[in-house]
């Protein structure tokens, strides 16, 4: 039986970019993927490059997401090349709109606190402020100011997507979709078995399948827990230029269309089902940002679900009963991708996490 350097077991897009990390260091790697069928946070998430509401109390997340946005750019260049077209990556800043004098006073302790934290380029800009900033822009009147990151930009997740599975298959990794895992075993090697039947053994492996990882994660020892928190989206028709830079829960991508989101539902349910009530308040406030909106055609509506650790934060860890396995959680893998493709992929083939995620191993769920 063939026997991969690493055994990647979720194709979303943390697995994918850890996979690729690994495959294009010249790693042997097998992607073991559930294909279609899987819950893919990817397809719901709203393809922000972000950084601007992370990191509040945790340092350790603020700069693992400042150093991804700093790697971005050569990253996107990349991925371009692999999908073939452009990924959309725009990163001019952006955008929390603040509708009403609460949510600009409450916008504005966050941004205080975040400077004496660090953030020191995060500022509140007024209305007047932003007319000149967007000046073609056309804000609704409740829109009395926002908070601004210049380093925050947009991508298309789905193309990112795309893009790390063509860089796989260019590195020469093999992608198996298609199968659960219902069993791992540990000798010489892994074993990791199959609900067809198939098995693939490998030195190493890396259990990154989102909302799967907590049972996964049980198989190496470790207890990571991790619920389905949903997200809905609407996006348009395609539209003139209206919004040019991207905002939390509204943005305008490169082909157009506007995107409006994105829910934060943490009701235990399991399914990626929309609701109207939340859809119509979604919409709602897009049109209180942006009063022409009102006019706009909606094409589609959806929603996805993210893996959530109880405290929002990514976890790593190398198992101490299992070495060389690896667990690997976050949301937020569209903006740490760049991370979890490098430094992550980086201390996977070496053995060792960086020092960088430290923080992040899930025993903090256990004290």
């Amino acid at each position: 039986m063939e026997i991969f350097d690493i055994a990647i077991l979720g194709g979303g897009m943390l697995g994918s970019a850890i996979g690729w990390g690994c495959a294009s260091r010249g790693a042997h790697v097998a992607v073991l993927d559930g294909g279609d069928v899987a819950l893919r946070a990817a397809r719901g998430n709203f393809g922000l490059i972000w950084s601007q509401s992370k990191g509040d109390g945790a340092p350790s997340y603020a700069g693992w997401t400042r150093d991804a946005l700093a790697a971005w750019p050569a990253l996107a260049e990349t991925l371009s090349g692999f999908a073939g077209r452009d990924i959309g990556y725009r990163a001019q800043g952006g955008l929390v709109f603040c509708l009403g004098e609460e949510e600009l006073e409450a916008r504005r302790a966050f941004v205080n606190r975040m400077h004496n934290q660090g953030a020191s380029d995060l500022r509140l800009l007024s209305r007047a402020a932003l007319l000149d900033l967007m000046p073609s822009c056309k804000l609704g009147p409740d829109v009395l100011g926002a908070s601004f990151q210049p380093q925050d930009g947009h991508i298309n997740p789905l193309m990112v997507l795309r893009g790390f599975h063509a860089g796989l298959a260019a590195a020469g990794a093999a992608h198996l979709p298609g199968a659960d895992v219902v069993q791992i075993e540990r000798d010489a090697h892994f074993k990791i078995h199959r609900a067809d039947g198939t098995a693939v053994q490998a030195t190493k492996l890396v259990v990154a399948a989102g909302l799967g990882t907590q049972r996964l994660a049980t198989m190496i020892g470790l207890d990571v827990p991790v619920r389905p928190v949903r997200g809905q989206n609407i996006v348009t028709e395609r539209l003139p230029p209206m919004l040019p830079l991207p905002a939390s829960a509204l943005r305008q991508t490169i082909d157009g269309t506007v995107q409006i989101g994105i829910t934060n539902e943490d009701d235990g349910d399991p399914e990626p089902r929309t609701r109207v009530m939340n859809l119509s308040t979604m919409a709602a406030r897009a049109v209180r940002i942006l009063p022409s909106l009102a006019q706009a055609h909606s094409l589609r509506s959806w929603g996805a679900l993210r893996p959530m650790t109880p405290d929002k934060l990514p976890a790593y860890a190398q198992s101490d009963t299992h070495p060389g396995a690896f667990v690997a959680v976050c949301h937020s893998a569209v903006t740490l991708a760049a991370q979890h493709a490098g430094p992550l992929a980086e201390g996977i083939l070496a053995g060792r996490l960086p020092d960088a995620v430290a923080a992040f191993h899930p025993r903090r769920f256990h004290v």
